[in-house]
């Protein structure tokens, strides 16, 4: 059985409906509660004003007839008094400026006071008057009780201990006390009828609501996801190997931010996919050279075509000369790359290091008619490996001997510049242009021209360089030459500056 598994997009809309229901339900029922105990209280104070303005009516009926006698078996009595506070009530609110009518109470307060037996009901007027709907307001019984707590009007049930309770004063004296029962709950059927009204009106309310937050939550949901969506394709056409996808970022927060990084992980792993090809298909070209070209020869001694002798012999060696030197440039190469290489360092003198390495390439240089000059200081200490040092300057060495043409020379100047050792190793030309000067320490990575695979060179000698001096905390990088060839420029902290954690 296959359930139903929502994306995040459908997990964030149910998220957010659920809680916009959870407020919309949690708010419904507290308006509702705060309602019934607001509408009760107002009730309340509404009966107990009335059971005041009767109160005090009675206490002037009692001190004109001296007794409860006008009372006695005349219930009429009441409704008089109480029809005389509707109409003080309507004439007052009839008054420019005063109040709206029913202003203070619902529509349907407009209902008779208790009659004799102390429910609501329809009564006639009273005698003489037109008949008529008895004064509104009355939601409980009431009694009217003597000073021996004898009852006078009201209903049959027993008046309530908990009942509310107006004293009837006359001159200073309790004659009485008009008692009302409590209201604990609505009992009247428009009372009822109200709060039923208000109650499906409310949840109407909650409903519509939450229709809207539905209809508004799905397209937010959307398209606050919409950038998590587009970095998840990329993703997998990124896993998938397509490294030239890209994302839109859209925004400038977070998923912004991420989309950007993205963005850049797919640009570093297509440069990578792209190095990678290359670095194979450099390998397997200067590979195929000196085969074919030890092929060739072993095939033509074989044919007979050349003879077995000491110069063939030196022609097969040095191919497989070639292909040793490049298999030991990839192997200290790749050495560098992981760290591998061993490094042990000692305070040195680098320029007794510089004066070694240029003595030893002399006469090489002066067979190719080639000037080699070195100016620098008298001393100059540097942490770090002196079998390193002297493998970085032979390669830079050999690099300008092979790639400068005859009749020029090269210049090796060194200067200490703010605790750093500065050496420069300029050539004559020919030069290189901007685009090519960027590409020198790419691995295998040869100029057009003089300087290409005729000179001898593998191509990965200045990506040693370059391992060599960043593993010693230095910078290297190449110029245009003021002679006319290239500038490398080798920086190397200064033993002083220098920390010494190995």
């Amino acid at each position: 059985m296959t359930f139903w598994r929502p994306g995040i997009t459908a997990k964030l809309f149910l998220a957010i409906l659920t809680t916009c229901i959870v407020l919309l339900i949690t708010m419904h029922w507290a308006v509702r509660i705060s309602f019934e105990r607001g509408f009760i209280d107002y009730i309340k104070r509404g009966n107990e004003q009335r059971l005041q303005m009767l109160s005090d009516s009675l206490a002037e009926q009692y001190a004109q007839n001296g007794s409860w006698q006008f009372l006695r078996n005349n219930d009429r009595v009441i409704f008089q008094i109480l029809r005389s506070f509707e109409r003080d009530n309507e004439h007052e609110e009839d008054r420019p400026g005063g109040p709206g009518r029913n202003a203070d109470r619902p529509d349907m307060d407009r209902e008779m006071p208790p009659h004799p037996d102390g429910e609501s009901g329809h009564e006639p007027g009273p005698p003489g008057g037109p008949p008529g709907m008895p004064p509104h307001g009355w939601r409980t019984k009431f009694w009217v009780v003597d000073q021996q707590s004898q009852v006078l009007v009201g209903p049959r049930s027993p008046v309530p201990e908990d009942g509310t309770r107006r004293a009837i004063v006359v001159n200073n004296q309790q004659v009485g006390w008009v008692i009302a029962s409590p209201i604990e709950r609505l009992t009247r059927n428009t009372d009822i009828n109200f709060e039923r009204q208000q109650r499906r009106t409310s949840w109407l309310i909650v409903g519509l609501a939450t229709l809207l937050a539905a209809i508004a939550t799905f397209p937010l949901a959307r398209g606050l996801l919409a950038p998590v969506k587009r970095l998840v394709e990329g993703t997998h056409k990124l896993a998938s190997g397509d490294f030239t996808t890209r994302v839109t970022p859209g925004s400038h927060d977070e998923l912004g931010r991420l989309a950007r990084d993205f963005n850049q992980l797919a640009s570093t792993l297509e440069k990578n996919q792209q190095m990678r090809r290359d670095f194979m298909a450099d390998i397997s070209h200067e590979l195929r050279t000196p085969l074919a070209v030890l092929r060739g020869e072993l095939e033509a001694i074989q044919d007979g075509v050349r003879q077995f002798t000491p110069e063939s012999v030196a022609s097969l060696q040095a191919e497989v000369g070639t292909l040793t030197k490049l298999v030991d440039d990839l192997h200290q190469l790749s050495m560098s790359d992981e760290g591998a290489l061993a490094y042990q360092r000692t305070p040195v003198d680098v320029i007794t290091l510089l004066e070694i390495a240029a003595g030893a390439f002399r006469e090489r240089f002066a067979n190719r008619n080639l000037t080699l000059s070195l100016e620098a200081p008298g001393r100059a200490t540097v942490f770090g490996d002196p079998d390193r040092l002297m493998q970085l300057f032979n390669n830079l060495l050999e690099n300008s001997l092979r790639y400068t043409d005859g009749g020029g020379r090269t210049h090796i100047q060194a200067t200490i510049d703010e605790g750093k050792l500065v050496m420069r190793f300029a050539d004559s030309a020919p030069g290189v242009n901007d685009e090519q000067l960027k590409r020198l320490f790419e691995r295998f990575y040869r100029t057009e021209g003089s300087r290409n695979r005729a000179s001898g060179g593998s191509g990965l000698g200045l990506a040693i360089c370059l391992n060599i001096v960043e593993a010693h905390g230095g910078a290297i990088h190449a110029a245009h030459s003021p002679f006319g060839g290239v500038s490398i420029t080798v920086e190397l902290p200064l033993e002083r500056e220098k920390s010494r954690d190995v």
